[in-house]
């Protein structure tokens, strides 16, 4: 396939984070931001790749130059809208081309969609300065919500790839911790650190309705506490409790990760 074909390839997926599962998907990028803080710092971020720039957003308050790039024209475009202060290119990733150290890459989600992953993480390295971090997120194929819809019969395996995985989302693959830390160290990288990112017990369809329309003010034995705390913010609380479960649980968390060196 020639990159003109995988341009235009990107251009068919609708898919962004801020029309699909909008609830969840917020709380969501929230946390994947904040996992990406606790790992990155420095003055120079460079999102492989940004999509519609809902995080770009996000990360921009946290570095002084902010750089983007996507395959998606309409991507791109919203991108530029969002974070007027951001530059962002369109380009795949692979067809990249800059002078530019980044003290930050980012590769969010995108593993998962391109031909050559391998290569795709040694071209991300190549823009890291000396002491530089990339970070890597991809979807987990074993969370806890798909081997329970394996046990249901809603998918043959967890490796299986939905409709939707396919023709919204546009991915090509499916990630355990042990084949992204497989692919980075075939990349000739070393890899600092791993972990997951938010336990997830129910497919995303449910967490963005059980967000938006779980127990959460009613008190009594729903997801609100009995007693005198009723002006907490429960849903608030229950996002950050799966965050904090899936530091200690990565295998079953939504999101898997890795931070990665020269």
């Amino acid at each position: 396939m020639t990159s003109r074909d995988e341009k235009s390839r990107q251009d068919t997926f609708p898919w962004e984070r801020s029309k699909y599962h909008t609830e969840y998907n917020a709380i969501l990028a929230h946390y994947k931001v904040v996992s990406c803080l606790e790992h990155a710092s420095g003055k120079s971020l460079l999102d492989l790749a940004c999509g519609d720039g809902l995080m770009t957003s996000m990360f921009s308050h946290h570095f002084e130059r902010v750089v983007g790039v996507d395959a998606s024209h309409a991507h791109i475009e919203e991108a530029r809208r969002r974070v007027p202060s951001a530059r962002f290119f369109e380009s795949l990733i692979e067809d990249f081309e800059t002078h530019e150290k980044f003290d930050a890459v980012f590769l969010l989600d995108i593993l998962e969609h391109v031909i050559d992953p391998i290569a795709v993480l040694e071209k991300a390295a190549s823009f890291l300065s000396p002491e530089g971090v990339l970070i890597a997120h991809v979807p987990n194929a074993v969370a806890i919500n798909r081997r329970l819809a394996v046990l249901m019969g809603t998918l043959s395996s967890c490796h299986e790839l939905s409709p939707f995985d396919i023709q919204i989302a546009g991915h090509r693959r499916a990630y355990e911790l042990s084949t992204l830390v497989g692919d980075i160290y075939a990349a000739g990288l070393n890899v600092r650190y791993t972990g997951g990112i938010f336990y997830k017990m129910l497919s995303t369809a449910q967490m963005d309705w059980f967000l938006q329309n779980g127990l959460w003010d009613q008190g009594g034995f729903g997801w609100g506490r009995v007693g005198e705390e009723k002006s907490k913010d429960w849903k608030a609380e229950f996002c950050r409790a799966a965050y904090e479960l899936g530091k200690q649980q990565p295998e079953d968390c939504n999101i898997i990760y890795a931070c990665v060196t020269k």
